[in-house]
């Protein structure tokens, strides 16, 4: 093995170490990019209306901070006012399962539940335990709260930098590769930012949809703060698979202060409204913009999720499809198409002579700053 190859190598695994350390900072980078992204999409349906480019990117983030404090005005006061209620009536609640118990088992023959009593000072006392790892869990993230929020304001000023000039940040990006290759990376980050912008816009209108749906059903069915529930069931949808269980719990609790039956309805109306988003909404957007088979949403979610903890979480579906665009583009199209069971050559060399790659010379920005010299007379 030559020595340029081992050090190369030597090289390349620091850098995958040092990356490794630093995942966090890596994430908070990723995130700014994603929101860099939407801003964009909605600067440029600006520019069309003849805004010049500074006055759209303002007006993009305007209506991005807009949007932002309407939903937390929407949704922070109804569900503290919930959550004291579940404080409350938590007695009422047990006392409801009792009695719906109860009806349940006077309809069966046989002394089945004869002697069923539900003591709600031991349920309390049961229930007590896990309670108390709740609240130390929750004191545990607002001890981190500072470091959330400077995470939060790195990612907004990386957002507005990255918005402002992403031509010279795209240009930066494109010096980390081979001359050679750099044309053909460029061609990929263009693939990229389609495949972004086409999974915003599918996700965001499945959102939509989801939102609307939840809160007319919800105020058909009766169940109070039917706007909030929706709206919190429509941004769940960001997380596909664990989005969908956790936005049925707060409508099903609240429901059931005024009926078990209720409860029940609320938990078959979200079950009919996810089988129509997944088996109708999503194959039909997501086929017009970009797929990601169900198996792999999954398995990207949890391989995110045990890496990076719940930002993982959030930024798992983005993160995939920016995967699957280099996979596809490099290791596909690049490597493995070209590349014969005859050819025993080096992917590297195979990569430096397939014309898919490098059809006109190098990118024309990064082969060299300095300006040609003129033709001589």
């Amino acid at each position: 093995m030559k020595f340029g190859t081992v050090v190369s190598t030597v090289v390349l695994l620091v850098c995958l170490l040092v990356l490794w350390e630093l995942r966090q900072l890596v994430l908070v980078v990723m995130a700014s990019i994603f929101l860099a992204t939407a801003l964009n999409v909605v600067a440029r349906r600006i520019q069309r209306l003849g805004v010049r480019r500074p006055l759209a990117v303002v007006l993009a983030l305007v209506a991005m901070l807009g949007v932002s404090v309407l939903l937390v005005a929407l949704l922070v006061p109804p569900f503290v006012q919930q959550f004291d209620q579940l404080t409350q009536l938590s007695p009422k609640i047990f006392d409801r399962i009792e009695q719906w118990v109860r009806n349940i088992a006077a309809r069966l023959p046989g002394d089945l539940f004869d002697d069923f009593t539900l003591d709600v000072g031991s349920v309390i006392q049961q229930v007590q335990p896990v309670v108390n790892n709740l609240l130390e869990t929750t004191i545990n993230v607002f001890s981190d709260t500072l470091g959330v929020l400077l995470n939060l304001l790195l990612v907004f000023v990386l957002t507005l930098m990255f918005v402002s000039d992403p031509q010279w940040y795209r240009r930066c990006f494109l010096r980390f590769f081979p001359a050679f290759y750099r044309r053909r990376a460029d061609t990929i980050l263009d693939r990229c930012e389609v495949a972004l912008t086409g999974w915003l816009l599918g996700i965001s209108f499945n959102m939509a949809v989801i939102a609307i749906a939840s809160w007319f059903g919800l105020t058909f069915l009766g169940v109070q703060f039917a706007l909030a529930n929706g709206i919190f069931a429509g941004l769940l949808t960001f997380i596909p698979n664990l989005g969908p269980g956790l936005s049925v719990i707060p409508p099903m609790a609240i429901a059931l202060l005024e009926s078990p039956w209720q409860s029940f309805s609320v938990l078959v109306l979200y079950f009919a409204i996810q089988q129509i988003e997944g088996n109708l909404l999503t194959p039909y957007v997501m086929a017009q913009q970009v797929s990601l088979p169900p198996a792999v949403t999954l398995l990207a979610q949890v391989f995110f999720a045990n890496f990076f903890g719940f930002p993982g979480l959030l930024l798992a579906l983005p993160l995939t499809v920016l995967i699957q665009v280099w996979v596809k583009s490099v290791l596909i199209e690049d490597i493995l198409n070209p590349w014969t069971h005859r050819d025993l050559r080096s992917p590297i060399a195979i990569a430096e002579a397939s014309p898919a790659i490098h059809p006109k010379p190098a990118f024309p920005e990064s082969a060299s700053s300095e300006p040609a010299s003129p033709p001589q007379r």
